[in-house]
């Protein structure tokens, strides 16, 4: 399975290479209003027949938290860069017109991230989507399978971009330990994601009772990718890696680069505001090629993605 990576990352080619690869694509619905995820299913559909699903950003609870010290304290980065800091606001992600859009024209496949509304479930399988839900605590698994999904995504702590945890304190949890106990609590099946950058580690969470592995840092140097040259270009060098909440206000493992280290100090739980707030900055530092403003998302293991067409990185990963 390919992980759904918002933010322009995922684009319909590769969610098409992916799916005439043998895998699952996944669309990315993250930060896209309904009308732009209609296009890219509609895009999806235009380049392959094979199934492919989409995953959606469950909205975040409405928080009143101010970030005006932390956007005085990012300020000279935007002025290094020569651009405003974005307005800070509260969204739910056009939660509501996308999740119709995905019950009058339904996809094999739905995952939700970052939360499990019953209701939503109940109605995605209704019109015949199967629906997974990102689960990061046995807690949440537990939760997720009393709510009814028809799958759990297993997302480890070793997994690039967002945490899709349900609550900010929830603690990232090893891909391993997170197996083991999940497996133990229920007979749902289990994907498992976080750091699989080669066939071996896939070999492995199969053999330890996963029924499917996800995969997202490992395509993003594929040139059906629409990462940015010099995120592509980060991810090919030995860097350690963090989970950090400068960039979105949200818990998420990226490249330790410079504004990592420069305010990871400052950093607040405030998403989506902190997205927001950032998105010009590091839009202009993906236009400058400027690695040090940009959020390199990435797993433990990114070292190994290969630079590759999707479909050679698919069957490489294959045990």
């Amino acid at each position: 399975m390919q992980s759904p990576m918002a933010g322009g990352a995922t684009t319909p080619e590769l969610v098409a290479a992916v799916a005439d690869a043998g895998a699952l694509g996944f669309v990315a619905a993250g930060y896209l209003t309904a009308g732009q995820l209609r296009d890219q299913i509609a895009a999806v559909r235009e380049r392959t027949r094979t199934p492919f699903g989409a995953n959606l950003f469950v909205p975040w609870p409405r928080q009143d938290t101010s970030v005006e010290n932390y956007a005085k304290h990012i300020a000279p980065d935007a002025d290094r860069l020569g651009v405003e800091l974005g307005t800070p606001r509260w969204d739910d992600d056009d939660w509501a017109a996308k999740l119709a859009l995905l019950l009058a024209d339904p996809l094999p496949v739905v995952s939700l991230t970052f939360g499990c509304p019953a209701d939503a479930i109940a109605a995605l399988q209704h019109v015949g989507s199967a629906v997974a839900v990102t689960v990061t605590t046995v807690e949440e698994a537990r939760s997720a399978a009393g709510a009814g999904a028809d799958a759990l995504l297993l997302q480890g702590a070793e997994a690039g971009a967002h945490r899709g945890s349900w609550s900010p304190d929830a603690e990232p949890v090893p891909l391993a330990a997170l197996l083991a106990d999940v497996r133990a609590t229920t007979d749902l099946p289990l994907v498992a994601a976080g750091g699989l950058a080669d066939a071996d580690a896939v070999r492995t969470v199969l053999r330890d009772g996963a029924a499917y592995a996800q995969v997202g840092t490992a395509l993003l140097r594929a040139p059906e990718s629409g990462a940015q040259q010099a995120h592509k270009d980060a991810l090919a060098r030995p860097a350690e890696t963090a989970i950090t909440r400068t960039f979105t206000g949200r818990r998420a493992r990226g490249i330790v680069n410079a504004f990592l280290r420069e305010h990871e100090d400052a950093a607040i739980d405030a998403y989506p505001q902190v997205h927001h707030l950032t998105r010009p900055l590091r839009a202009a530092a993906a236009r400058a090629g400027d690695p040090d403003r940009m959020a390199l998302w990435a797993g433990t293991g990114h070292s190994s993605a290969l630079d590759a067409p999707a479909a050679v990185i698919v069957r490489s990963l294959t045990p």
